[in-house]
């Protein structure tokens, strides 16, 4: 009988798709017969009608919290009965019983292959690069900050920003203190996390990532190395590495891509190795150089390292002049460098002693920028792959350094 009803109920239903009060009905018969999930589906149909409609969220709740009909076939297993009897005598066939040491298995949301960290860092944590800063004041802050000027201008709350600059410069740290400044998740995940060796699994692996991003918005996805996810495809002679980047543009702009929330940061050393699909309106649509820490940056750099250890009459100004070229990777491992001449000192001479000067002075004798090939690398694209002027902030950069 109850078949019968639904069977009706669902054909009036389609008559009238938009009748909230017999939609109700039909996912309260669906209910009663112990079809919950179908219940479920009518419940929700009738409130993204009526997201107001009292009867409709009381049904909701119900069907929510109503206990899944049992299975219909409950009749014994006779063979589980025989195991059972003969428990002491024949061993189980299978042994489920969890191993010392091994962790169990999670399913669901917690099975994330991607961790999703909530970060600490702020803009006022990286010194210098004002213009860096500025830039996602105007793309990512002041829109977040101010969201009846963002509907106001229709500015969306989604986008992809493409850092790039030479190795060891700050831009994974640029990527973390923006999204502490936002508040939002963060994500970073470099290429060993997405490509594998199967066919068709590193494009899962893509869209796993970008749904993670999505389910935590807001969320900034951090992808370190984007010109080996998204290599020119022109120049792509495997296959596989070719649907990877047409998965990834697809994940960036493609028809079933919702991404309002997710603010996509990509960095890389190598930009003019990226795809151009992949820096089009709507995907990595803005570039930003990551310039070498300019006298500022190297002042505030040398102080982060400097400042957990012993030190002694240290002049920061020396040493900024000192190292034009420095990265602030090349910075981190001058300060390494010379608390290794300090403690050899003191292991040497068995008195113990601060960091001085003349170890920061040997150290930097020792210490070599390492940028030096990407300047050369750069300002040869500067010269003879700038038509576009995609890389204009890079030629200005070289020219006020006298490198170009």
């Amino acid at each position: 009988m109850s078949g019968a009803l639904i069977d009706s109920l669902r054909a009036a239903v389609a008559a009238r798709p938009d009748d909230v009060t017999l939609r109700v009905h039909l996912a309260g018969v669906l209910l009663d017969a112990g079809r919950q999930g179908e219940a479920v589906a009518e419940a929700a149909q009738a409130l993204q009608r009526d997201p107001a409609s009292p009867a409709a969220q009381d049904l909701m709740r119900r069907a929510l919290s109503s206990p899944a009909a049992p299975p219909a076939d409950d009749a014994p297993d006779p063979l589980a009965a025989y195991e059972q009897e003969l428990s002491g005598v024949v061993p189980p066939p299978f042994d489920r019983s969890p191993r010392p040491g091994v962790a169990e298995p999670v399913a669901g949301d917690a099975d994330r292959i991607f961790d999703v960290e909530r970060v600490r860092a702020r803009l006022a944590d990286v010194g210098g690069m004002e213009a860096v800063k500025r830039r996602l004041e105007v793309a990512f802050l002041g829109p977040m900050r101010d969201p009846a000027l963002r509907r106001l201008f229709g500015k969306s709350l989604r986008g992809g920003l493409l850092l790039y600059g030479p190795p060891g410069c700050g831009k994974t740290f640029l990527a973390r203190a923006l999204a502490g400044e936002l508040g939002a998740a963060f994500i970073s995940v470099g290429i060993a996390e997405v490509l594998d060796l199967w066919i068709g699994s590193s494009e899962r692996n893509l869209h796993s990532l970008f749904e993670a991003a999505r389910r935590s918005a807001p969320c900034v996805l951090f992808l370190d190395e984007i010109d080996a996810l998204g290599h020119r495809r022109s120049s792509l002679g495997s296959g596989a590495m070719r649907t990877v980047a047409n998965q990834l543009l697809a994940e960036l702009d493609g028809v079933d891509s919702v991404n309002e929330g997710v603010f996509v940061l990509a960095a890389t050393n190598a930009p003019w190795d990226v795809d151009p699909a992949l820096r089009r309106p709507g995907r990595l649509d803005r570039t930003v150089f990551v310039a070498p820490p300019d006298a500022e940056a190297r002042a505030a750099i040398l102080e982060y390292h400097l400042r957990d250890r012993p030190i002694a009459a240290i002049q920061i100004d020396p040493l900024v002049r000192a190292t034009a070229n420095f990265s602030g990777a090349d910075l981190a491992h001058l300060c390494d460098a010379a608390a290794e001449l300090a403690l050899h000192d003191s292991l040497t001479t068995g008195e113990v002693r601060m960091i001085e000067q003349r170890d920061l002075v040997a150290a930097r004798r020792e210490v070599r920028p390492s940028i030096g090939s990407w300047l050369d690398t750069a300002r040869n694209v500067v010269r003879f792959a700038n038509e576009g002027g995609a890389y204009d902030d890079l030629a200005a950069y070289l020219k006020q350094r006298k490198l170009l």
